[in-house]
């Protein structure tokens, strides 16, 4: 397994799969901005030339800037088998490359897959009440970046 970057025959292929991949509709998290503008750092996880998995992310331009991941899929098939990982760690390797103290996700409460993936690669997790508005928590991930991480 390996990952490269996104080209738009795999961003038309992510459109197409996503809400068969997520169990629900999910298509409009996957806004043609996180390729056309945002997506340099989006990655494709794939195995023996099939897709097994993206990672929607980019590099806020703050300083110091911050590594965001914004949507991640994992065919239903792939799971368990550690493509998030493989994903997780070559854009975490992107993040400390660009200089980013910090890495952050979001998701919406009761998200208790994400939330265990999350622990279990290390972010922590904070429960942020009004996050995307009044009445609107979410679940809010960090990882540090200290130099040397790999």
């Amino acid at each position: 397994m390996q990952t490269r970057r996104i080209t738009k025959g795999d961003f038309d292929q992510i459109v197409s799969v996503i809400d068969r991949w997520w169990g629900a509709p999910a298509g409009t998290l996957a806004h043609p901005i996180f390729f056309y503008e945002l997506g340099q750092h989006a990655l494709v996880a794939e195995e023996n030339g099939s897709m097994v998995g993206f990672l929607l992310g980019f590099i806020t331009p703050e300083l110091p800037p911050t590594g965001y991941v914004h949507l991640v899929g994992i065919h239903p098939e792939q799971r368990r088998h550690g493509v998030g990982r493989l994903l997780y760690e070559a854009f975490t390797r992107e993040c400390v490359s660009a200089g980013c103290a910090m890495m952050k996700a979001i998701a919406p409460m009761g998200n208790e897959g994400s939330a265990r993936f999350h622990a279990g690669v290390g972010w922590n997790v904070e429960e942020v009440q009004d996050y995307a508005g009044p009445g609107r928590a979410r679940l809010v991930f960090t990882r540090s970046l200290a130099k040397g991480v790999s």
